[in-house]
């Protein structure tokens, strides 16, 4: 009996014994599992700067392009803001002197806080004439909205500078690819038919067309972002500036005003 567990407990290890070689012979056998690729089908990877030096001297001219555009965005970011071109502190000051009918009060608040909204109300002022009807507010609404046409006319050429690198940045881009593909076509005429042989020239008309959409996509964004702002800004300083000349003509008394839109 005692033999026989004996014998029960050692068949285990046993058949481990007797199997082990057989496993080994199996694993010296198998291939290994990944062998390494040849050197030359390793991927190479690029970095910004090789794809830049691949586009040659008119990778340069994109990268004016680019900072042009960083430069006017940043500008048009400050200074077309209803912050900066109209003020709700200056307009209400100066709709509080209109009341009162204090010109040179009025005038000199524009000059402590130039902005566009006191420049347009600044020419405005200047046609003051109380013996006239309504305090000759045909005059005074005619030189506010010469004004604010100039200042529309002033933002709005460093707006358009947008649209004009958002052109040249793809044409550029498009020469380059031209450019490029020339230089592949001249390795064919060689007799150069390796692929290595059309590689520069592909990879030069491919860089600056990638580098000419770069630039360009932004700079189109921003420029109907801007437009667009600008207008609804100049739409507002239009409303407040015929609503200050409406007060000091008396056609609207601010008090009014002011507990009709509480």
């Amino acid at each position: 009996m005692k033999k026989r567990i004996r014998l029960l407990l050692l068949a285990p290890l046993l058949a481990f014994l007797l199997a082990a070689p057989a496993v080994c012979a199996q694993e010296a056998a198998a291939p290994d599992a990944a062998p390494p690729p040849p050197a030359g089908e390793i991927a190479e990877t690029k970095s910004l700067g090789d794809v830049y030096s691949q586009g040659g001297w008119m990778m340069h001219v994109l990268l004016i392009c680019s900072i042009g555009t960083i430069a006017i965005v940043v500008y048009c970011f400050v200074q077309i803001a209803p912050k900066k071109m109209a003020p709700r502190g200056v307009v209400s000051s100066i709709n509080r002197t209109m009341q009162e009918r204090d010109v040179h009060g009025a005038y000199a608040l524009c000059e402590e806080n130039p902005n566009s909204f006191s420049k347009v109300i600044s020419a405005a002022l200047l046609k003051v004439n109380f013996d006239r009807d309504l305090a000759n507010k045909a005059s005074m609404e005619a030189a506010a909205g010469e004004t604010l046409d100039q200042e529309e006319t002033r933002q709005m050429l460093w707006v358009n500078y947008l649209n004009v690198f958002a052109t040249l940045a793809p044409m550029i881009g498009l020469l380059g690819t031209v450019w490029g593909m020339i230089e592949s076509f001249d390795q064919l005429a060689r007799g150069a038919s390796e692929p290595q042989d059309l590689a520069g020239g592909i990879g030069k008309a491919m860089s600056t067309t990638a580098g000419g959409l770069i630039v360009g996509i932004p700079a189109m964004f921003f420029y109907f972002f801007f437009r667009n702002r600008l207008t609804a800004i100049v739409s507002q300083i239009q409303k407040d500036a015929s609503f200050a000349v409406d007060v000091l003509s008396g056609e609207i008394k601010l008090e009014g005003k002011q507990s009709e839109e509480g």
